[in-house]
């Protein structure tokens, strides 16, 4: 039985302003993986990433997410299959005037489906979800460090049960005991909740300890993927960079 792709993008060229992005770009991900996506600075990452999800429109070529190419889907087809993934950000994307409860009940409240009774139980399990208790809903964003502020994030994006979940930097930012726990808490919500993850990482450890698929996006299109070990017998410059440079470094400054 043939494995089903969450993500595809055949062909892709994408373009900001007067700037080529992307050229001829192949990338799958297939459902059950956790796949990540590495490159220099600059390379295109997070454009790629936007693309992807249906924030960027392909110049050329087709994306597809579930299967449905979302830029030529009708709106409510497009909003529908949006809602099958969640996405952390970076720097977390946190409402700053809004409670650690009311930013994870935004995306609940947007479906206007559910009373208060009940999207209160969701953001509460939501927060239990990410090793985070209830008191934790009654705090604003300034008063979270930078670990729970991403857990709270996650929470967020997990909100509406997303079957996929994107990961932009996840661990950008936390010192080396909190990326791991951090990245420990991801691997066990994608086994448990059956999720696929897609995310851009210049994190070793993270790579090493967490993705499934490793795709390395350079000159413009994906030049290696595969599993991390078979990624590193690639002959390409960017890979042998880091090959040379050990595993102990970062591939690349977060971009």
């Amino acid at each position: 039985m043939p494995t089903e792709a969450v993500i595809e993008a055949d062909g892709l060229w994408t373009q900001i302003g007067g700037n080529i992005i992307h050229r001829d770009l192949n990338l799958r991900v297939n459902r059950g993986e956790i796949a990540a996506l590495v490159g220099g600075s600059g390379s295109g990452k997070t454009v790629l990433l936007r693309a992807l999800v249906g924030l960027l429109p392909p110049m050329r070529g087709h994306v597809r997410l579930f299967g449905v190419e979302l830029a030529r889907a009708r709106q409510k087809l497009r909003l529908a299959m949006q809602r099958r993934f969640g996405m952390l950000f970076q720097h977390g994307a946190l409402f700053s005037a809004l409670t650690v409860f009311d930013n994870i009940a935004l995306p609940l409240r947007e479906l206007r489906v559910l009373d208060e009774r009940m999207i209160r139980d969701l953001v509460m399990l939501k927060l239990s979800l990410v090793e985070l208790g209830p008191e934790a809903a009654h705090r604003m964003p300034a008063e979270l460090s930078g670990g729970m502020i991403k857990r709270v994030s996650l929470a967020r994006a997990l909100a509406l049960d997303p079957e996929l979940l994107v990961l932009d930097e996840p661990t950008a930012g936390l010192d080396p005991e909190r990326s791991r726990n951090f990245v420990h808490l991801i691997k066990a919500l994608s086994r448990e909740l059956g999720l696929t993850v897609f995310m851009v990482t210049h994190d070793v450890e993270t790579l090493s300890t967490l993705a499934s698929h490793v795709c390395v996006l350079a000159d413009q299109h994906i030049v290696a993927d595969g599993r991390f070990e078979a990624v590193l017998q690639s002959r390409h410059p960017f890979v042998i960079f880091y090959s040379d440079h050990g595993r102990d470094r970062v591939l690349t400054d977060a971009t």
